[in-house]
């Protein structure tokens, strides 16, 4: 594989660190330099790793008409990256996007049909697809190994400090639209697209003015699923995932990294698993491990080794279930 040129646009994302580094180590890419539009946000990151010996470019447009510049590593604060993104691909970019697409449905739609017109790569940064015990557990679902699919949990909490919750109150569901996509990216995956989303996305904490307190129910022809997403459980917050059948269950043991156990449950022997309650191990993989992953597989995809990991109409279709129960989208 030949070495490529990136950049980054960004560093206010959860994830920013994170890809940056993994762009730094991986021999296959050439990080020639990162833009942040916020100057205050540049001066608080400049000297702290893994930014200290960045190369900052003064304006987005050095790496958008940079044409040596293959892919870029969106990583704006929610509120800018759609816009942020959507520049990149007008400029002919692979882009390497951290969630979730916006909320602006028509323009993420338009983004993707450029991207697709013009042959470019869009991949979300959605770590879990690389994660070991998830990867497990959609294997299952999907050669009917857990029998028919009745029901699916998902618990994702985090524990933010007030300023920060309240900081999410420019996004109609708040800390849901935050993080629920993770969730709904497996949700989607095994499920597909629900006929009917009914949303609680409340305020219970001392922070004003933003939905830091969420559940929101998916209904699917012979299945439902239930996410819960707070911002203010105390640390360690809990983060499950659970898929029950007609003929097994599956859980992944928390916390989510390593994530190295499933507990498995099963109506009957088979496939060399025993009727009962069992613990599978699987691989443990830290967050770190799991942008690498990704980042591989980006690589692997532009250079034609692979299909991409999820199709485009997924992509599409995780965001509109996220706009949906968020109420930026009308009509669960």
């Amino acid at each position: 594989m030949s070495k490529i040129r990136w950049a980054q646009i960004g560093t206010k994302h959860g994830h920013a660190a994170g890809k940056y580094r993994a762009l730094l180590t991986n021999p296959n890419c050439e990080l020639v330099g990162i833009y942040e539009p916020d100057d205050t946000r540049r001066a608080e990151v400049a000297d702290q790793d893994p930014y200290r010996d960045a190369n900052w470019f003064g304006d987005a447009s050095e790496i958008n008409e940079d044409e040596s510049i293959v892919a870029v590593a969106s990583e704006g604060a929610n509120i800018e990256s759609l816009d942020q993104t959507e520049a990149l691909v007008d400029g002919g970019k692979h882009v390497w996007y951290d969630k979730p697409a916006g909320c602006n449905w028509e323009q993420w739609q338009k983004v993707v049909a450029t991207a697709e017109e013009k042959e470019l790569l869009i991949q979300m940064g959605y770590m879990f697809r690389y994660h070991a015990a998830f990867n497990q557990i959609d294997e299952w679902v999907k050669s009917g190994f857990l029998g028919e699919i009745t029901s699916l949990r998902g618990h994702m909490s985090t524990s933010l400090p007030k300023d920060r919750r309240e900081a999410l109150g420019v996004f109609r569901a708040g800390i849901f639209y935050d993080l629920g996509a993770h969730m709904l990216d497996q949700v989607c995956w095994l499920l597909g697209r629900p006929h009917n989303i009914t949303s609680f996305l409340r305020n219970d904490s001392d922070a004003e003015n933003v939905i830091d307190n969420s559940v929101t129910v998916y209904e699917f022809d012979k299945a439902i699923a239930f996410l819960d997403i707070s911002s203010f459980e105390p640390r360690p917050a809990a983060r499950r995932f659970e898929v029950y059948g007609t003929k097994g269950s599956a859980i992944i043991h928390e916390p989510f990294e390593p994530g190295d156990k499933i507990r498995l449950a099963l109506d009957e022997s088979r496939d060399g698993y025993l009727e009962g309650e069992q613990i599978v191990e699987v691989e443990g993989r830290s967050r770190q491990a799991l942008y690498e992953l990704a980042l591989q597989s980006f690589l692997s995809t532009i250079a034609g080794a692979k299909k991409r990991d999820r199709p485009t109409e997924h992509e599409l279709l995780v965001q509109e279930t996220l706009l949906r129960a968020t109420g930026d989208i009308a009509g669960g």
